[in-house]
């Protein structure tokens, strides 16, 4: 099988969610990979050198500069002629090309898979991941998006692939670029930080959420997450969300602080390899997934953490 990788850059290198789909894909058979953008030969660069990568086609035309799904999808799916399989990162620009692709095609995309199988037999999660559904493809071709916490990120190195140039449908002139506001941190981003600490609700508000669980994170140089209850209640930013409607992690070390353990996050957490969980409930659900579980008053217990750290 000749299968077609998303690749997600900023026109100069690729993004970590890329490394995990070319894992997947690599089950597949053969890997080639699209990178579309606009100045962007630096990211195919980047990308021919990941290890198992065969062949990079390198779309470098102003329509596809800000990777406007309208625009991308259709590139994609004609590039589909010469393949068996379209695979994408579960992101948010995955999910949002990938389906597109599938729709050009007529074929049903299978979502969020876990593992390969076989060629066209895959594994993913349903109901919030409590339960692990084991699918076939009868479609002619397959389109896939992959979470990138179920599979290993490829080597960036070690790859030998060939740049070929592509040219595609372009500017559909359905959509437009209009503007974005990226929110800038000195911390790593969620989905690739190795230690990561989340404050729930119980943290009361804002200020709070800052007082407590920042000197934590300062510490252990880790990134910031939030369930879903605090980022309603406004104590953080909704790009600190970590769950079903949010991001899905894998750190090395998840700290729970304060977090009951909803089934929508746990969803978004519970591959981590080590969970922590702080909480004064003794019967939050958050235990039952936790590597360690501290019962205390984390307004007691995090500062003394913090201060032995």
């Amino acid at each position: 099988m000749k299968t077609l990788v998303l690749v997600e850059h900023d026109n100069a290198s690729v993004k970590d969610a890329t490394l995990s789909a070319v894992t997947a894909a690599g089950k597949l058979g053969e890997v080639h990979l699209l990178v579309a953008g606009h100045g962007c030969a630096a990211a195919a660069d980047a990308a021919a050198k990941i290890a198992g990568v065969g062949k990079v086609h390198l779309a470098d035309d102003a329509a596809y500069a800000n990777q406007l799904a309208e625009n991308v999808a259709p590139l994609a799916a004609a590039l589909m002629a010469d393949h068996d399989a379209f695979v994408a990162p579960a992101t948010t620009s995955g999910k949002n090309i990938a389906p597109r692709v599938a729709a050009l095609l007529d074929v049903m995309q299978v979502s969020e898979i876990l593992s390969v199988e076989g060629p066209k037999t895959f594994t993913r999660p349903i109901y919030a991941g409590n339960a692990i559904a084991t699918v076939e493809s009868t479609d002619a071709k397959v389109v896939l998006t992959v979470r990138g916490t179920a599979f290993e990120k490829a080597a960036t190195e070690g790859g030998s692939g060939s740049v070929e140039a592509v040219s595609g449908p372009g500017d559909a002139g359905t959509s437009s670029f209009v503007g974005s506001e990226i929110a800038k941190s000195e911390r790593p981003e969620l989905t690739s930080a190795k230690v990561i600490v989340s404050g729930g609700r119980a943290l009361k508000d804002a200020a709070t959420f800052e007082e407590v669980i920042t000197p934590l994170a300062d510490k252990l140089g880790a990134g910031i997450g939030a369930s879903r209850a605090a980022v309603d209640a406004g104590y953080v930013p909704n790009d600190y969300q970590v769950g079903q409607t949010g991001k899905i992690v894998a750190p090395e070390v998840y700290i729970a602080v304060g977090i009951s353990g909803a089934i929508q996050h746990l969803a978004g957490m519970k591959d981590s390899k080590t969970i922590i969980a702080i909480n004064k409930d003794e019967d939050a659900p958050i235990f039952q997934v936790a590597d360690i579980g501290l019962v205390g008053d984390l307004f007691k217990v995090v500062p003394e953490l913090t201060g032995k750290l």
